[in-house]
């Protein structure tokens, strides 16, 4: 069986597009020829700046022979119908063949296809492959209409056994495949044929080609460790640097070099930055201080003077970028240290978003939900205020403007310098935590309730004006937001009532959104309807009361229908579950990522409290645990069946059975018993449950499996004896109770 070499040779390839083409000429070329009917015992796709390369083992010989049997119209069906299947299958009338079937007798096609040579598939496939290929950005170039990400220049496509080599024959646009490659642009430019992988490999070797990105970065890795090691220094990790740096070279020569030494006060996470982000340069750390103070830099070709001028220039070069760093350094400080009232201010100019307004308005919100969100998590509220106010003043600042992927690493050391206290400075960096479900979490606070507080003020206001993800598309990341509300809260096992937040936040956003055409008498009581809401966290009887009448000179003044406060009463309340319901459905998510099923969560979820995450997770779990038991499983039963019994006696009835359940009328022991054993439940529930000691509550529900067992062994429901079943279908009603009192166990699938 041959081995299969393709070799697409272009100018460079960008390094941030070679992963994901790797895998899509992989993905494509083998596809196309599992589906020409080739199979094949392994795959492997390379590159370099200037090829894609991909390896394909054990590729069968030819495709099978097939035969096909395809069923047509009937005998007597019009011409047409017959005259359709003759051009689907591409045969005449004399070839068909007429077969009785239910309907009478039916023409059949048996279409017989010859196996076809592997080459001749693997022109068809790698042709289609190289048209369609998904390049994020293409280009034409002279007057082809052929498209590539850079100038294709050459196709390599072998196919190589023990008896030889074989040119796959394709033109592509002029582009004929052959077995020649080149090697390295500077070092070993000539071209030279090639006969298997293996050659191709070991030659380019030899041409100062090094194929496999991964071999490229774990030499970059290796050398770059040992360099900074003999100084008794360490490369600051980064793998998405590494993977970049290891695209841009075919044969990596890692050199180290100083930096001055007027540069080496900048906080070493903007020299990181700005190394990386305008030279691809690696940065050296010095363990015991902390500080970059080399910087290492991978080459694309050995020199006579084993990298120095490379080196050289550089050094010239970083020189002049870190000299931009430091005058923005210098500049922001001195705004830090007089308060960074001017980054305030300039923050009013500043677009968050068009509906929702500046961001000066927007910290002015955040700052006040802080302020509500602070108790709740231990944080002093007039300290996470002032955290909330300045959090985001370094958006203003010239350095994040140049890096705004320092936004939050900045604002810590502009806090520090303003001598704020070291709590704010945390919520500074902080509060932006956690980006991705393994990011670090906020841990003080106050960094606590300015985190929660900005993801929900975002949360609050994209709802506000109907912004939610649909499908795959989040652009605004709320799907982060609201995971990273979940994990703060889980992990630092917090007690936050989502509902009184969101219910007051919204209703914050939807009064600022509409405050323009608001008129005077309407905005009169409008903070009395917002400290309403917060008091009791719901859209209650008063707030509606509010909403109905606003009062101007103390007279009651009706509101307009139609208008947006008349609206109150009916969108908020909906767009509050909605939210609530974003969160519930990350939540699972997360959840099930830890092994709780779905349905547990879904029981737990109809449960009150539930918007309470540590109580319905603490519940949730109990509840895990004990269907995972075989006592927990066999209630579930028990319980679906008494409801079932239940339900079905209702409906025949037409009446609820949901009193009257009494000892004296039970005719079996079992009865008795499972009279004792609710009563027993029901003592032990209703405490646990008040002290939140689920494990205790779900123990007590679990003990009620073998007297329903029981009951349900030795007596007929539905007996004759209209008393003794009504009593029966009462004592099933309060099986159901007691059980629900834990977790809506009709949720639970099985």
């Amino acid at each position: 069986m041959p081995d299969l070499l393709i070799e697409l040779f272009s100018e460079e390839i960008p390094a941030r597009m070679q992963a994901r083409a790797r895998t899509d000429l992989q993905k494509r070329v083998t596809d196309g020829l599992v589906e020409a009917g080739l199979t094949y015992a392994a795959a492997k796709a390379f590159s370099t700046p200037r090829r894609l390369t991909l390896h394909v083992e054990g590729l069968s010989a030819r495709s099978p022979d097939l035969t096909e049997e395809r069923k047509g119209p009937r005998v007597d069906a019009p011409e047409k119908a017959l005259e359709g299947f003759l051009r689907a299958t591409g045969l005449t009338k004399d070839q068909l063949e007429a077969r009785d079937d239910k309907k009478g007798q039916v023409w059949f096609a048996v279409i017989d296809r010859p196996g076809r040579p592997a080459a001749q598939i693997v022109a068809e496939v790698l042709e289609a492959t190289i048209r369609n290929f998904p390049w994020p950005k293409s280009m034409r170039w002279g007057a082809g209409t052929l498209r590539w990400v850079r100038p294709l220049q050459s196709i390599l496509c072998l196919l190589s056994d023990e008896a030889g080599c074989e040119v796959v024959p394709l033109d592509v646009d002029g582009i004929v495949a052959g077995d020649a490659t080149r090697g390295h642009r500077f070092m070993a430019p000539d071209r030279f044929s090639v006969s298997s992988f293996e050659d191709y490999e070991a030659k380019l070797k030899r041409a100062h080609v090094m194929i496999d990105h991964e071999e490229r970065a774990a030499q970059i890795w290796h050398e770059a460790t040992n360099a900074a090691f003999a100084q008794g220094l360490e490369v600051v990790e980064d793998a998405g640097l590494l993977a970049e740096v290891a695209g841009l070279v075919e044969w990596p020569v890692v050199l180290m070099g100083p930096i001055g030494e007027d540069f080496l006060d900048l906080p070493p996470e903007v020299l990181q930055t700005s190394m990386k982000e305008h030279q691809k340069f690696f940065s050296v750390r010095d363990p015991k201080t902390g500080k970059i103070v080399r910087f290492v830099t991978v080459a694309n070709r050995e020199t006579a003077d084993n990298g120095a001028t490379i080196l050289a220039g550089n050094e010239k070069v970083l020189s002049a970028r870190l000299s931009d760093a430091r005058f923005f350094w210098a500049n922001d400080l001195r705004v830090a240290r007089a308060g960074m009232e001017d980054w305030l201010d300039t923050l009013s100019h500043v677009t968050f978003q068009r509906e929702l307004g500046s961001q000066a308005l927007r910290i002015d919100r955040i700052a006040n939900l802080t302020r509500e969100i602070a108790p709740m998590v231990g944080a002093d509220a007039e300290m996470a205020a002032q955290a909330a106010r300045v959090a985001k003043a370094d958006l203003a600042s010239e350095m994040v403007y140049e890096f705004p992927e320092l936004q939050g690493v900045m604002g810590r050391y502009y806090a520090e310098a303003a001598g704020l206290p070291q709590a704010v400075s945390e919520a500074c960096e902080m509060h932006y935590k956690p980006l991705g479900p393994a990011d670090a979490l906020p841990e003080h606070p106050v960094s606590i309730a300015v985190s929660l507080a900005d993801k929900l003020d975002t949360l609050a206001g994209f709802w506000a004006i109907d912004e939610k993800p649909t499908g795959s598309k989040d652009p605004f990341a709320l799907r982060r937001a609201a995971l990273g509300i979940i994990r703060t809260v889980l992990e630092r096992k917090l007690r936050v009532g989502l509902e009184a937040l969101i219910n007051r936040h919204l209703l914050v956003h939807v009064i600022a959104l509409n405050l323009d055409t608001a008129q005077e008498r309407e905005t009169y009581f409008l903070q009395e309807m917002v400290d309403e809401v917060a008091r009791h966290g719901v859209f209650g009887a008063a707030f509606h009361a509010l909403v109905d009448r606003f009062r101007a000179d103390d007279t009651p003044v009706p509101i307009e229908e139609g208008t947006w406060l008349a609206r109150l009463r009916h969108q908020l309340p909906e767009m509050s579950g909605d939210l609530l319901a974003f969160f519930h459905d990350r939540l699972k998510v997360h959840l099930k990522a830890e092994g709780l099923r779905h349905d547990v969560i879904d029981a737990c979820l109809a449960m009150p409290g539930a918007d309470d995450l540590t109580l319905l997770v603490k519940r949730a779990e109990a509840l895990g645990a004990v269907l995972n038991t075989e006592d927990g499983e066999n209630l579930v039963q028990g319980f679906r069946r008494a409801n079932n019994i239940l339900i079905q006696a209702e409906e025949a009835d037409g009446v609820e059975y949901r009193f009257g359940a009494d000892p004296k009328f039970a005719k079996d022991p079992t009865e008795t018993a499972l009279f004792a054993a609710l009563d027993a439940a029901d003592k032990a529930i209703g405490p646990a449950l008040e002290a939140e000691d689920f494990s205790g509550a779900m123990a007590a529900l679990a003990a009620l499996r073998a007297p329903i067992d029981a009951f349900f062994e030795a007596v007929q429901v539905n007996t004759d004896n209209d008393i003794v079943r009504r009593n029966r279908l009462n004592l099933l009603h309060a099986i159901r109770e007691t059980c629900l009192q834990v977790a809506d166990l009709t949720r639970i699938e099985g």
